[in-house]
């Protein structure tokens, strides 16, 4: 099981999408994939998640994390090998970590922990709280987005990620990632 979570190696530049629900991600994964005519990892979990409350009326519970970690893994991996320039994470596992140890009372198991942290990426883009909530069946914490905000900062710290803050409206957002990820393309 534990080589489903590993990253394969790749010729491309990594980014990941980085912060609590309803800040932009996806929107911001999309627009990158399209600016720079590359491909983006959706986050797996919605799909697992939304599969689940659909048939079951259940939200998410600690048996889940494991299966939406390896489905993450395996989509990443499979397009990895779709660029040799940029690929945009919706989210990490560093991302379910985060949301595990939130929801489950700081529990994490010990697997998917090994590898939200031994999975690297060239930048994390850490999405800011400033953009409208928008509900829908699967978020849960409009009160919360503050403390869930800086639990994502606080773990791209601990765990010395680069990181830049998105903050402002989604151009403003894109453009910010934009010369960021300029600067990584002319090293690459």
């Amino acid at each position: 099981m534990e080589e489903k979570l590993k990253q394969q190696p790749s010729n491309c530049i990594k980014v990941v999408l980085f912060g609590p629900e309803s800040t932009g991600k996806t929107t911001l994964s999309e627009g990158l994939a399209r600016y720079y005519n590359s491909v983006w990892v959706p986050e797996y979990a919605r799909e697992y998640l939304q599969d689940k409350w659909n048939n079951e009326r259940k939200t998410c519970e600690p048996k889940d994390l494991l299966p939406i970690a390896e489905g993450q893994m395996r989509l990443e991996n499979k397009l990895a090998q779709k660029t040799d320039t940029i690929l945009v994470c919706d989210t990490d596992l560093l991302e379910t970590k985060v949301y595990s140890e939130i929801y489950y009372l700081g529990f994490c198991d010990p697997i998917l922990e090994k590898y939200a942290l031994q999975n690297t990426y060239d930048l994390y883009f850490l999405t800011y709280i400033d953009t409208p909530w928008e509900a829908d069946d699967l978020r849960d914490r409009p009160e919360d987005r503050e403390m869930m905000f800086k639990a994502f900062e606080n773990e791209l710290i601990k765990n010395n990620r680069p990181y830049v803050l998105l903050k402002g409206n989604i151009k403003e957002r894109l453009e910010t990632a934009v010369k960021q990820i300029d600067k990584l393309l002319n090293k690459h």
